[in-house]
């Protein structure tokens, strides 16, 4: 089973790309983050087409996650609310950035954590206390049936040196800060491991390269689209690998997939 995560910076521009993609890597899940756009004006056919059944949860031009997956997904919850309440969850889903379903016996949950614009910030504070949710929701659903979850999207994090191309000043930096990282690693500690290093130990590889400083060019990039697994899909893990070919195109997203494939 090949799963795959993908932020692609807006589902309509970029259509075309994912549909190219998919077609030459007809993964059996794709997780999109950032496709901007809301629901009735989803491109669902294009993909559809292709065979997968698409669940998405998105708005106007921010935000949004989908899921296509070949087989139907099962108990489908988008946000947060429906696990953890309203009263808990506030403000926090007005934003669309969680998605989970169930497909073989796995529960996929797809993320696209917030940014947190600057160290100090606003944004940052609602980053720090969105991931503290992000715990809790976790915790309930691996304490229920299936129990094997696949946490994957765009987490915007990197959580050690390694998953930066140059870490100089990483503690003032959005996305690298102590504040961060502990957050991701209370999150991680639930029981979950990072797919990729099981497989890979070096630095070097990367998921995302600014647009402005032409970073892909000089791979000056970091590694922030992750998938994150309970152990008993970890044994399971057969590669995990981030593809950067879709990068390399013409307007592409600023983001790689990155494809898992269990057992």
């Amino acid at each position: 089973m090949k799963i795959a995560t993908w932020n692609v910076n807006s589902i309509r521009t970029r259509s075309p790309q994912v549909v190219n993609w998919l077609e030459a890597n007809p993964v059996d899940v794709l997780c999109l983050q950032e496709t901007k756009v809301i629901d009735q004006d989803f491109p669902r056919k294009t993909f559809e087409e292709l065979g997968y059944h698409l669940y998405i949860s998105g708005q106007k031009a921010y935000n949004g996650v989908a899921i296509f997956s070949k087989t139907p997904l099962e108990d489908v919850i988008i946000g947060f609310t429906p696990i953890l309440g309203g009263e808990q969850v506030g403000e926090f889903d007005a934003q669309k950035r969680v998605i989970s379903g169930v497909v073989a016996g796995i529960r996929l949950v797809n993320l696209y954590v917030p940014n947190g614009s600057a160290v100090g910030s606003e944004k940052y504070t609602y980053k720090l206390n969105w991931l503290k949710l992000l715990r809790e929701y976790l915790q309930i659903l691996q304490a229920k049936p299936p129990g094997n979850l696949c946490v994957c999207g765009d987490i915007n994090i990197a959580l050690e040196d390694r998953d930066i191309h140059n870490p100089e000043g990483k503690e003032k930096q959005i996305m690298s800060s102590p504040a961060e990282r502990q957050a991701l690693q209370a999150v991680l500690e639930i029981g979950l491991a990072d797919a990729f290093r099981k497989f890979t130990s070096e630095g070097g590889h990367y998921s995302w390269w600014d647009y402005r400083t032409r970073a892909f060019q000089g791979n000056r990039g970091w590694r922030i689209d992750h998938h994150y697994l309970t152990m008993n899909l970890y044994d399971r893990a057969k590669s995990c690998t981030i593809d950067v070919t879709p990068r390399k195109q013409v307007k592409p997203s600023d983001h790689a997939p990155v494809i898992l494939e269990l057992d």
